[in-house]
């Protein structure tokens, strides 16, 4: 609201009268707040606005199967502050889609806020009466994943084309913003050079990343280790494509290939620029701690290191003074896998990183401890259970041609996948035990339309498909888990299980995760007459 401020400011100082003589309008998006309608009375300018509405922009299409919120301050809001407006959000968010795609008969969901998230879906739908949209229900069944009961998942390292992607130069409206100097490397023809050879004045070139470029579509989900194959099977194919120019004796054929030729030449823009994307990836991936990191990343998650002492690699990168989130990010994988970490090592991490970084992320310190992130042990670690139980280390993954959704960590299976995916075989009602471990309630609940029975046809892919099931992320989802997701659908079109489609608060990595809920000491500033 002082932009707000800042702006009509502007607008009046060129007026003798001190009045505008158009009429403003101010958008809240998603939602409006009293308390900045005070703050605009507070600067005098709230009077100057015609009218104030807000416009709920709830959900964004990423892809046909990903909405989000973006809300990346989620699950710092409600772990950390304890505000509860995102799972009000959230609820509405999942009343309009049950308006577009009728009432969903069977919710399934766990952790902290789920209880929550359904009563308040319950009182909205009170709210709207008899006007509910009276339409069959398409999607079969709503999972609602609470971001607490699986915290490991954000703080790994994504190995799928696209996780590599944004975690190392970070994916946002499905847009990745490189430096041009990356994607001058390229190993592709001399028309997609030219093409990116175009960009070369600006420093940073927004690359769009969605399933409208074929090649993306067909890397994005693989393991970062299948690309290179891939990328080669591409050129060969188009090489192939182009030749056939000498093959066209007549007219028609000529004329076919002259058909062909704009696929053809916008093929090869794509290859040359995931080239350049893979080799810039390559570089990250080769170059400073990413490997070291990896390594000690996979032995936590395989129960190889003793969690009951400080890592000798954590306390090697705190000498080095390694990035703050690389050493965080590990610090919290070790207490997140031990339930805590013993009250020693606690402090002595908390010491190391305020010594060698500055105090001025004590604050940060103390949001990872209310996140439970970054925590002093009180009980023993079930993790050693739930990795078996669940299996989420599979040992001699397959990852050029995977049979398991562990490829896309290169041997760990995302913990929110493996408890989605066992809804539906065995059912929860075999793992009772198992989710007594993991943080907050289990919800099971039945929803039915008002006056109209649910159709039969349930599923927007047609009559012989499987069910269809929509998994919200409360907190944030990871392009690792999207990829898995993706890979079970697969799976399923070939046995008849569930068709997965998502939605989420936002898209996380590990180090828009973390630094979503840093907070700096920052000195103030005094000024001096």
């Amino acid at each position: 609201m002082d932009l707000v401020n800042q702006y009509l400011r502007g607008l009046l100082s060129g007026r003798e009268d001190g009045t505008f003589h158009r009429s403003l309008y101010l958008w809240m998006v998603p939602r409006g707040s009293l308390l900045c309608e005070r703050r605009l009375q507070e600067h005098g300018v709230f009077d100057n606005f015609a009218a104030i509405a807000e416009l709920p922009l709830l959900l964004f299409k990423m892809e046909p199967d990903l909405v989000s919120m973006e809300m990346p301050s989620a699950f710092r809001e409600w772990s950390v502050h304890g505000d509860p407006c995102g799972v009000h959000l959230s609820a509405r968010a999942l009343m309009m889609l049950q308006g577009l795609y009728g009432l969903i008969p069977i919710i399934r969901g766990k952790g902290p806020n789920v209880t929550a998230l359904y009563n308040m879906m319950v009182e909205l739908r009170r709210e709207m009466a008899h006007n509910e949209p009276q339409i069959p229900s398409k999607i079969d069944q709503l999972i609602l994943i609470d971001r607490s009961i699986d915290l490991l998942t954000p703080l790994t390292t994504q190995l799928t084309y696209e996780g590599l992607i944004d975690q190392c130069f970070g994916i946002k409206n499905c847009v990745v913003k490189l430096p041009s100097s990356r994607l001058h490397q390229s190993g592709g023809s001399d028309g997609a050079d030219v093409m990116l050879d175009q960009q070369q004045s600006a420093p940073v070139k927004p690359v769009l990343l969605t399933s409208a470029d074929l090649l993306y579509q067909e890397l994005r989900d693989a393991n970062f280790s299948s690309v290179g194959p891939k990328l080669a099977a591409q050129a060969k194919q188009i090489t192939k494509d182009f030749d056939e120019r000498h093959l066209a004796k007549t007219v028609v054929e000529m004329k076919q290939f002259v058909q062909k030729l704009p696929r053809i030449q916008q093929a090869k823009q794509n290859l040359a620029l995931h080239t350049s994307l893979a080799e810039a990836l390559q570089e990250e991936v080769s170059a400073g701690l990413f490997g070291p990191a990896l390594q000690v990343e996979q032995e936590l998650l395989r129960g190889s290191i003793d969690c009951d002492k400080p890592s000798p690699f954590i306390e090697e990168c705190l000498g080095r003074s390694a990035p703050l989130f690389t050493v965080l990010r590990l610090m919290c994988l070790q207490s997140v896998i031990n339930n805590g970490l013993k009250t020693k090592v606690l402090e002595y991490y908390k010491r190391e990183v305020v010594q060698t970084y500055g105090y001025e992320h004590m604050l940060t310190l103390d949001n990872l401890n209310k996140a439970g992130l970054l925590t002093a042990q009180l009980s023993k670690s079930n993790y050693a259970t739930i990795r078996k139980t669940l299996r989420l280390i599979v040992d001699d993954v397959n990852e050029l041609n995977p049979t398991d959704i562990a490829y896309v960590h290169s041997g760990y299976a995302p913990l929110s996948v493996r408890l989605a995916r066992y809804v539906h075989s065995p059912g929860w009602r075999a793992i009772t035990e198992l989710l007594s471990m993991l943080p907050g309630p289990t919800l099971s609940e039945t929803q039915q339309p008002n006056r109209h029975k649910r159709s039969d046809s349930t599923s927007a892919t047609g009559d012989d498909a499987g069910p269809v099931v929509l998994i919200f992320f409360i907190g944030g989802c990871t392009y690792s888990e999207v990829a898995a997701f993706r890979f079970l659908s697969a799976k399923s079109h070939e046995n008849g299980g569930p068709e997965y489609i998502l939605a989420t608060t936002s898209l996380v990595n590990s180090n828009n995760f973390l630094h979503s809920l840093s907070t700096d000491l920052l000195p103030q500033h005094t000024s001096h007459p």
